[in-house]
């Protein structure tokens, strides 16, 4: 779903009812206690409060790291059996890697999964389905894409502010790109386009047909012309200025939104809660509209139950009751991550929601008409892994490290042996 870079924390939600107690191996007063382990802003703040209360036989421990340390530790506890939450949930970057190694997780299919299936997206529960047909994991979100931008930034430098006008001016990814020239002859000083090439390059391969992988787990990357012709676009454009070289999910990049040195942001639906948790003071200055070329996905979970937990029908239980449709209306109402269930698409109280925070974008009906375009993108075991690596393939450009071509050269070369 979402990278965060955040310490590991272990919060009290509410007293009496969720109970952060780090280290605790059982709940107080004889309650059962479940960890989940999350990664970013999943919107189960208040849900969890929620469940505890209905459940007074629960505690919950919320144990929230950065992405890259989440699912690192998780790949640990996994191969010792020992020290994985009740409740992990794991990114779609990661899926494939861990359903490789379904035999550490609980078959949701044997827990009553099978018979909730089609709460989902069909990709998005074959996604998380093995080889040999055991479900992992219940789908929390997926991705979607749109832009956000700084409505008083593009008027600053001339341009237009209104979300139609503003998607008028980039049909495609070379038209948002000579959007930003435009925008650089004039903007306000310091302020740059878009916040670091890697974010604009993760959208455009999350529209590519074929991803870092084709069907048969190849890695495709030094012979897939799309992902080339992204990166020479985005290589182009930073070296055209257009960058502030921020790396997404860094406490940099946090500090950019607060000090609003970007004037755009490639906007997956749960990019949303991440500027109004680093930016809350630019309220109204944000708008949302649509992604150049349309469509596309980057993001969305699962929640998976390991089988090292002590209590892995409750957690079951509270997955699926997180993951059902309800709740993910929910959490799109309060952090904007869009929901995996398709019947929500079509419910008014989704569709017609509107952010007050993106000077009350309606982005119920810009993220489910996105959704209804998506076409998914198959994620081959380390897709995780090469996105990481792409992206500071990026890097090296922007700090003037390598040329374009030098930097993916040796990207085509490192991701080659991963599969080695």
């Amino acid at each position: 779903m979402r990278s965060k870079t955040m310490a590991i924390v272990c919060a009290a939600l509410m007293a009496g009812a969720v109970i952060s107690g780090c280290g605790s191996e059982s709940g107080s007063g004889g309650k059962t206690k479940l960890t989940i382990g999350l990664f970013g802003n999943f919107g189960y703040t208040e849900l969890l409060k929620e469940y505890a209360s209905t459940h007074p036989d629960i505690e919950i421990q919320d144990r929230t790291a950065s992405y890259s340390d989440h699912h690192k530790n998780l790949a640990a506890h996994l191969a010792t059996n020992n020290g994985a939450a009740d409740i992990e949930a794991v990114d779609t970057g990661y899926v494939a890697q861990f359903k490789a190694t379904s035999d550490k997780f609980v078959d949701l299919n044997t827990k009553g999964g099978d018979q909730l299936k089609d709460r989902w997206l069909p990709w998005k529960w074959a996604a998380s389905l093995s080889k040999e047909g055991q479900q992992i994991g219940y789908g929390t979100d997926v991705g979607g894409l749109a832009i956000c931008y700084r409505r008083d930034l593009l008027e600053a430098a001339g341009l237009p502010s209104e979300r139609t006008e503003v998607a008028a001016l980039w049909p495609t990814w070379p038209d948002f790109m000579a959007a930003g020239k435009q925008f650089q002859a004039n903007a306000p000083e310091g302020v740059k386009w878009f916040d670091g090439g890697p974010t604009v390059l993760n959208a455009i391969v999350g529209q590519a047909a074929t991803g870092y992988y084709d069907q048969s787990d190849r890695i495709t990357v030094g012979s897939n012309p799309e992902l080339k012709q992204g990166w020479d676009l985005v290589a182009d454009a930073v070296n055209s200025g257009l960058s502030a070289k921020l790396l997404y999910s860094t406490p940099v990049w946090n500090t950019g939104f607060k000090q609003g040195q970007f004037a755009t942001v490639t906007c997956p639906a749960w990019q949303m809660a991440k500027i109004k948790d680093q930016a809350p003071d630019t309220a109204g200055k944000w708008d949302v509209t649509s992604v150049p070329g349309g469509g596309g996905n980057w993001g969305g979970s699962y929640l998976t139950i390991p089988k090292q937990g002590k209590n892995v029908d409750k957690a079951v239980e509270l997955a699926a009751w997180l993951t059902a449709p309800e709740q993910q209306a929910k959490v799109f109402a309060s952090a904007g991550l869009l929901p995996s269930t398709p019947k929500l698409y079509e419910d008014p109280a989704v569709v017609g929601l509107q952010n007050p925070f993106f000077n009350n974008a309606p982005v119920g009906k810009l993220f489910t008409d996105a959704a209804k375009q998506l076409q998914p993108q198959y994620q081959g075991p380390k897709a995780g892994d090469v996105q990481t690596a792409i992206g500071n393939a990026m890097q090296r450009v922007e700090q003037g490290k390598q040329s374009g071509d030098d930097s993916w050269n040796q990207f085509v070369g490192d991701v080659q042996n991963l599969s080695s």
